[in-house]
């Protein structure tokens, strides 16, 4: 599981509800507790649960009807029936109406932690599955005219894709780095098995550990279940390392170790764990630079630097952001507001700029294009872009020459690229963030969130 499992026992005998409640809290489980189904729906109401034990025979509501209830409301939760044997069909009719399975009273410990660890296994297998199902989704193509992306795209289909080399993509954010490492994926031979991503700078050093190698239960604080980490999800296909250049020395060597004998062991356990998993890395930083400064290995570095690919920013190859431009639009437009194209206007004014921000800029300005826009064709003024990112030699005009519109085009900009981060927005714009306040009250500003 990725995450404490919640069992829920409900039954009208207080010492089958104590004693069994303290055999799971025993082995790390959350438990509540409820003597009915009435009380066990108002403990679900506030609080979701993995499993719910219940009794079949119950007074005020039974197990047979609290089953068809979390059934409809609650279909994440898998039911178990507890049943005496004189109502063994009954509870044979529950399975048939969505119960996970029963247990006939009396019984055992064993016997309810051996469904409870079909009931985990169950679960590890639909989030694999739930991988497979955003893979799916997720899987694109390349989009690019310029000659560099071309080479790339072509080293990466036909040749690299088809062996099992490590590879080190590198570039500025939001320059395409993952769709490349998923195209290599989806063009190998581990293409029936799961790409598993990791953005390493966005967690702590014990939480990337635990994310990477998994854990024992135990381990730590709230560690209540064995977690498997993304190396054994992965295994048999290829793990995704977004940020590599951000893990701590210490998270490096055991990195170094799996590359090097594809072995491991979960945080807080003694159990060698082996591998067969395919590592693409990716890093905006230069890494060089990192090892002289001591802050990266040279070792590790040069395991995973079989082959490497630079992605160039999107400011040099502005070829393909006619291209994007319109692949977003295709992405972000609906049936309910068909938005025919985007205006010649309109695209001379997402090539003339510099693009800090990257493709990936590039597509929360269309998506929020889409949104705004009152037009069939986007507009210029329908893109809210950075000042920071014109090209300053092209002689770009903002889309009015009023002073209002340019004030409320200008803070719009800026709300944009700093992520309505209000403080850094108005030290930006060089006014207080009271006056920003003000600003966008008078402008009626809107929050739009992309993501």
């Amino acid at each position: 599981m990725f995450h404490p499992m919640k069992i829920l026992i409900v039954d009208d005998e207080v010492n089958l509800l104590q004693s069994l409640g303290d055999v799971l809290r025993s082995k790390g489980f959350m438990v509540g507790t409820a003597r009915n189904g009435l009380e066990a729906l108002d403990k679900l109401k506030g609080r979701f649960f993995d499993l719910v034990i219940a009794d079949l025979k119950m007074p005020r509501m039974g197990g047979m009807e609290l089953l068809k209830v979390v059934r409809e409301r609650y279909p994440q939760a898998a039911v178990v029936i507890l049943t005496g044997y004189g109502t063994v069909k009954s509870a044979v009719d529950a399975i048939k109406r969505g119960a996970y399975d029963y247990l006939v009273k009396p019984f055992v410990p064993d016997e309810i932690l051996l469904i409870i660890q079909k009931v985990v296994e169950e679960e590890i297998l639909r989030e694999e599955h739930r991988y497979m199902r955003q893979e799916l989704e997720r899987r694109g193509e390349i989009i690019t005219e310029n000659p560099e992306m071309r080479k790339l795209k072509d080293l990466t289909t036909n040749q690299v894709a088809r062996s099992n080399a490590t590879v080190l993509i590198t570039g500025e954010t939001g320059t395409g780095k993952e769709l490349i490492a998923r195209a290599i994926h989806h063009q190998s031979l581990r293409k029936a098995k799961l790409f598993v991503k990791l953005n390493c700078a966005a967690l702590a050093e014990g939480v990337l550990e635990s994310e990477l190698f998994g854990h024992e239960r135990g381990a730590f604080t709230d560690a209540y279940h064995q977690k498997r980490g993304r190396f054994e999800v992965a295994d048999g296909g290829t793990l995704f390392l977004d940020e590599i250049g951000d893990i701590s020395p210490a998270i490096q060597v055991k990195l170094l170790r799996v590359l090097q004998e594809g072995e491991f062991e979960r945080v807080g356990g003694e159990e060698t764990i082996r591998v067969d998993v395919r590592i693409i890395a990716a890093t905006n930083q230069n890494l060089s630079e990192a090892i002289k400064e001591k802050r990266f290995r040279e070792d590790l570095f040069y395991r995973l630097n079989v082959v490497c690919f630079d992605v160039p920013p999107l400011r040099e190859r502005k070829e393909d952001i006619p291209l994007l431009a319109r692949h977003f639009l295709k992405k972000y437009r609906t049936s309910r507001r068909q938005i025919e194209d985007i205006s010649q206007e309109a695209l001379d004014y997402l090539v003339s700029y510099d693009w800090p921000g990257n493709v990936r800029e590039l597509e929360n300005a269309i998506e929020r294009a889409v949104v705004l826009t009152k037009n069939s064709f986007v507009q210029a003024e329908d893109l809210a872009l950075s000042t920071h990112g014109l090209a300053k030699d092209k002689g770009i005009s903002l889309p009015s020459k009023s002073l209002w519109e340019v004030e409320s085009y200008l803070i719009k900009s800026v709300l944009g690229e700093t992520d309505w981060n209000l403080k850094k927005a108005a030290q930006i714009l060089q006014i207080s963030r009271t006056t920003l306040y003000s600003k966008i009250n008078k402008h009626k500003i809107q929050r739009y969130c992309s993501k």
